[in-house]
Protein backbone atom coordinates (compact mmCIF):
# COMPACT_ATOMS: atom_id res chain seq x y z
CA UNK A 1 0.00 0.00 0.00
CA UNK A 2 1.13 3.63 -0.22
CA UNK A 3 2.35 5.62 2.13
CA UNK A 4 -0.56 7.60 3.67
CA UNK A 5 0.22 10.56 2.52
CA UNK A 6 0.50 14.11 2.81
CA UNK A 7 -0.05 16.96 0.34
CA UNK A 8 1.78 20.25 0.42
CA UNK A 9 -1.01 21.98 -1.90
CA UNK A 10 0.95 20.62 -4.77
CA UNK A 11 0.69 17.11 -5.93
CA UNK A 12 4.20 15.27 -6.56
CA UNK A 13 7.75 15.68 -5.85
CA UNK A 14 7.41 17.61 -2.48
CA UNK A 15 5.34 15.48 -0.69
CA UNK A 16 6.35 14.02 2.18
CA UNK A 17 3.86 10.95 2.20
CA UNK A 18 4.70 11.28 5.77
CA UNK A 19 0.87 11.78 7.15
CA UNK A 20 -0.91 8.88 9.47
CA UNK A 21 -3.87 10.53 11.43
CA UNK A 22 -6.16 12.55 9.92
CA UNK A 23 -5.12 15.71 12.13
CA UNK A 24 -2.04 15.52 9.52
CA UNK A 25 -3.74 15.74 6.33
CA UNK A 26 -5.85 19.15 5.87
CA UNK A 27 -9.60 18.91 4.60
CA UNK A 28 -13.07 17.87 5.58
CA UNK A 29 -15.23 15.01 6.32
CA UNK A 30 -18.65 15.30 6.70
CA UNK A 31 -22.24 13.00 6.80
CA UNK A 32 -24.81 14.08 4.41
CA UNK A 33 -28.03 12.58 5.65
CA UNK A 34 -31.21 12.96 4.17
CA UNK A 35 -34.08 13.18 6.61
CA UNK A 36 -37.48 13.58 4.96
CA UNK A 37 -37.33 17.07 3.07
CA UNK A 38 -34.14 18.11 4.99
CA UNK A 39 -30.66 17.60 4.97
CA UNK A 40 -28.60 17.35 8.49
CA UNK A 41 -24.78 17.58 7.76
CA UNK A 42 -22.52 17.02 10.58
CA UNK A 43 -19.16 16.74 11.09
CA UNK A 44 -17.19 13.16 10.46
CA UNK A 45 -14.00 12.38 12.75
CA UNK A 46 -10.55 13.49 11.23
CA UNK A 47 -9.60 9.61 10.44
CA UNK A 48 -12.25 9.52 7.87
CA UNK A 49 -9.64 11.66 5.77
CA UNK A 50 -6.82 8.44 6.28
CA UNK A 51 -9.11 5.46 6.05
CA UNK A 52 -11.38 4.64 3.92
CA UNK A 53 -13.26 1.94 6.71
CA UNK A 54 -13.02 3.97 9.64
CA UNK A 55 -15.18 6.36 7.46
CA UNK A 56 -17.53 3.87 6.39
CA UNK A 57 -18.12 2.91 10.17
CA UNK A 58 -18.48 6.76 11.25
CA UNK A 59 -21.21 6.63 8.48
CA UNK A 60 -23.01 3.40 9.77
CA UNK A 61 -23.11 4.32 13.16
CA UNK A 62 -25.32 7.40 12.37
CA UNK A 63 -28.04 4.23 12.09
CA UNK A 64 -29.97 6.74 9.28
CA UNK A 65 -33.05 4.98 7.92
CA UNK A 66 -33.02 7.58 5.27
CA UNK A 67 -30.30 8.26 2.19
CA UNK A 68 -27.07 8.79 3.82
CA UNK A 69 -23.41 9.45 2.31
CA UNK A 70 -19.86 11.31 3.30
CA UNK A 71 -18.32 13.50 1.51
CA UNK A 72 -14.39 13.61 2.42
CA UNK A 73 -12.49 16.64 1.10
CA UNK A 74 -8.79 15.23 1.40
CA UNK A 75 -6.01 18.37 1.70
CA UNK A 76 -7.91 19.97 -1.28
CA UNK A 77 -6.88 17.62 -3.60
CA UNK A 78 -9.38 15.40 -4.17
CA UNK A 79 -12.69 13.96 -2.76
CA UNK A 80 -14.37 11.11 -1.82
CA UNK A 81 -18.21 10.04 -1.85
CA UNK A 82 -18.78 7.39 0.55
CA UNK A 83 -22.35 6.12 0.00
CA UNK A 84 -22.78 2.65 2.49
CA UNK A 85 -25.10 0.27 1.60
CA UNK A 86 -25.68 -3.31 3.00
CA UNK A 87 -24.02 -4.61 0.00
CA UNK A 88 -20.72 -2.78 0.17
CA UNK A 89 -20.17 0.97 0.03
CA UNK A 90 -20.93 3.11 -3.60
CA UNK A 91 -17.64 4.91 -3.43
CA UNK A 92 -16.71 8.33 -6.16
CA UNK A 93 -13.17 9.00 -6.27
CA UNK A 94 -12.60 12.14 -7.85
CA UNK A 95 -8.45 12.15 -9.41
CA UNK A 96 -7.70 8.63 -9.10
CA UNK A 97 -3.60 10.06 -9.55
CA UNK A 98 -4.28 10.97 -5.57
CA UNK A 99 -3.26 7.14 -4.96
CA UNK A 100 -0.01 7.63 -5.22
CA UNK A 101 0.27 10.03 -2.46
CA UNK A 102 -2.79 9.06 -0.08
CA UNK A 103 -3.58 5.79 1.50
CA UNK A 104 -7.29 6.46 1.16
CA UNK A 105 -7.27 7.12 -2.52
CA UNK A 106 -5.73 3.29 -2.45
CA UNK A 107 -8.11 1.76 0.14
CA UNK A 108 -11.10 3.18 -2.40
CA UNK A 109 -9.05 1.97 -5.88
CA UNK A 110 -8.76 -1.66 -3.60
CA UNK A 111 -12.52 -1.63 -3.10
CA UNK A 112 -13.16 -0.59 -6.54
CA UNK A 113 -10.78 -3.52 -7.97
CA UNK A 114 -9.09 -0.87 -9.24
CA UNK A 115 -4.78 -0.82 -9.90
CA UNK A 116 -3.27 2.27 -8.32
CA UNK A 117 -1.97 3.67 -11.06
CA UNK A 118 1.91 3.41 -11.98
CA UNK A 119 2.72 7.01 -12.02
CA UNK A 120 6.18 8.28 -11.08
CA UNK A 121 5.50 10.79 -8.43
CA UNK A 122 7.96 13.24 -9.77
CA UNK A 123 6.09 13.36 -13.22
CA UNK A 124 2.28 13.52 -11.58
CA UNK A 125 1.52 17.42 -12.04
CA UNK A 126 2.08 16.47 -15.60
CA UNK A 127 -0.68 13.45 -15.57
CA UNK A 128 -4.55 14.68 -16.01
CA UNK A 129 -6.56 13.39 -13.37
CA UNK A 130 -9.65 10.92 -13.82
CA UNK A 131 -12.50 9.68 -11.13
CA UNK A 132 -13.12 6.39 -10.54
CA UNK A 133 -16.39 4.65 -9.15
CA UNK A 134 -19.99 5.85 -9.74
CA UNK A 135 -20.70 9.03 -10.49
CA UNK A 136 -24.70 7.96 -10.50
CA UNK A 137 -23.72 7.66 -6.60
CA UNK A 138 -25.97 10.42 -5.62
CA UNK A 139 -28.37 10.22 -9.08
CA UNK A 140 -31.37 9.48 -6.85
CA UNK A 141 -31.07 12.46 -4.81
CA UNK A 142 -31.29 14.40 -7.59
CA UNK A 143 -27.52 14.87 -8.81
CA UNK A 144 -27.70 12.90 -12.25
CA UNK A 145 -24.23 11.31 -13.26
CA UNK A 146 -23.69 13.99 -15.60
CA UNK A 147 -23.50 16.37 -13.54
CA UNK A 148 -21.12 14.92 -11.45
CA UNK A 149 -19.20 14.53 -14.23
CA UNK A 150 -19.02 18.06 -15.00
CA UNK A 151 -17.93 18.97 -11.76
CA UNK A 152 -15.25 16.14 -11.06
CA UNK A 153 -14.09 16.97 -14.20
CA UNK A 154 -13.82 20.72 -13.81
CA UNK A 155 -10.06 20.49 -12.56
CA UNK A 156 -9.68 24.42 -12.22
CA UNK A 157 -11.57 23.90 -9.06
CA UNK A 158 -10.03 22.82 -5.68
CA UNK A 159 -11.53 19.97 -3.97
CA UNK A 160 -13.57 21.96 -1.64
CA UNK A 161 -14.85 23.76 -4.14
CA UNK A 162 -16.09 20.82 -6.06
CA UNK A 163 -17.62 19.93 -2.72
CA UNK A 164 -19.82 22.85 -2.19
CA UNK A 165 -20.87 22.27 -6.24
CA UNK A 166 -22.26 19.19 -5.45
CA UNK A 167 -24.25 20.69 -1.86
CA UNK A 168 -25.42 23.66 -3.67
CA UNK A 169 -26.73 20.89 -6.47
CA UNK A 170 -28.14 18.86 -4.08
CA UNK A 171 -29.39 22.04 -1.83
CA UNK A 172 -27.91 21.39 1.27
CA UNK A 173 -25.03 24.18 1.18
CA UNK A 174 -26.09 26.58 3.80
CA UNK A 175 -26.09 23.72 5.96
CA UNK A 176 -22.35 22.29 4.91
CA UNK A 177 -21.01 26.05 5.48
CA UNK A 178 -22.47 25.71 9.02
CA UNK A 179 -20.66 22.69 9.92
CA UNK A 180 -17.38 24.14 8.14
CA UNK A 181 -17.59 27.25 9.73
CA UNK A 182 -17.53 25.35 13.50
CA UNK A 183 -14.76 23.12 11.98
CA UNK A 184 -12.91 26.58 10.61
CA UNK A 185 -12.66 26.21 8.01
Amino acid sequence: MAAAGKGDGSRGADNTNSATTGDDIDGFAVAVVREDTRWNVTALEPSALTDLADAERQLRALRATSAVFGLLNVDDEFFIIVRPAPGGSQLLLSDATAAVDYDIAVDVLDALNVEVPDIDPDEIDDVDPWEEGDLGVLADLGLPDAVLSIIVGDTDLYADEQVGMIAARLGFSDQLSKVLDTLGR
